[in-house]
């Protein structure tokens, strides 16, 4: 006889103070058959803070060991166990280990579900004061300066709120970098230390904002920037653009739904107004 497959877990933790810990986590790290934690010794100062000792086994989980270690998971999960995934804070999969265990788990038909809990990205967005209604999260940038500006560069037309995590040695030359490829007034929140001790948010323009941390910074550190404001803000400021892309060989109603997204007017105001200025033009 073979037992039902077991269920993955991934487990948010405090990403500062202990406190914001969900009530199920604490339950969730107890039971498990197997807790995957990214840093074993970040796991058991957790457990202290909690007043919790794991009963099944613990093992570590990271960068370096996951493309081996999933199997193993993988297998346990096969025999019934439940898996529990923490990472050092906010939640698994999230610019941290546990995508390729999910995406395995998935395949393999485990259930997968989670614990949720706090978040470096949502708190935030929440406290920078920028349009929050539509965001994209973007993780870390590349660390080499020429991939970092063209990476910036692609989202310089980018209208939703954009958050960024960096470190702290490296986010004076990223600030400097956002101003060169968004401009140096686009309003931005740096967020330092969220729910530590320290906690800190600078808001202001891009520019002003590598001016204050050209001194150095230390923490955990959150970006938010504020999307692109459209160029183009009426229907007649869009129909020379759009006779344009279309004399050279696009097709109208792929022109006009381009148009549309990029710039919230109507796709069929648009492609009406575009007909007519083609009939006045004949």
């Amino acid at each position: 006889m073979t037992s039902d497959p077991g269920v993955l877990v991934l487990a948010a933790t405090p990403i500062g103070d202990p406190r914001d810990a969900a009530p199920r986590l604490a339950e969730e790290i107890t039971t498990a058959d197997v807790v995957a934690a990214e840093d074993t010794r970040r796991l058991r100062r957790l457990c202290a803070d909690l007043g919790i000792t794991p009963s099944g086994s613990v093992l570590s989980y990271h960068e370096h060991n996951e493309a081996s270690r999933t199997p193993e998971l993988v297998e346990r999960l096969k025999a019934g166990a439940r898996v529990v995934v923490v990472t050092d804070a906010g939640m698994p999969s999230v610019s941290d280990p546990g995508y390729r265990l999910v995406d395995a788990a998935v395949a393999a038909g485990i259930r997968v579900t989670c614990v949720p809990g706090p978040s470096a990205v949502l708190m935030a967005l929440a406290v920078s004061g920028l349009p929050v209604d539509r965001f994209c999260f973007e993780g870390f940038l590349p660390r080499k300066p020429g991939e970092k500006a063209r990476g910036l560069a692609a989202l310089a037309d980018e209208r939703r709120t954009m958050v960024f995590f960096e470190a702290p040695h490296r986010i004076d030359a990223t600030l400097l970098a956002m101003a060169e490829a968004f401009g140096p007034d686009r309003p931005a929140a740096v967020c330092r230390e969220l729910t530590k001790t320290y906690e800190e948010v600078r808001r202001g323009g891009l520019a002003e904002l590598a001016a204050w941390a050209a001194d150095g910074l230390r923490g955990e550190i959150t970006v938010v920037v504020a999307g692109a404001t459209p160029a183009v803000t009426t229907v007649e400021e869009a129909l020379p653009g759009i006779q344009e892309r279309v004399a050279a060989g696009e097709r109208l109603k792929d022109v006009c739904a381009d148009v549309a997204a990029a710039t919230g007017l109507s796709k069929k105001t648009l492609y009406d107004a575009s007909l007519q200025m083609r009939r006045l033009a004949r």
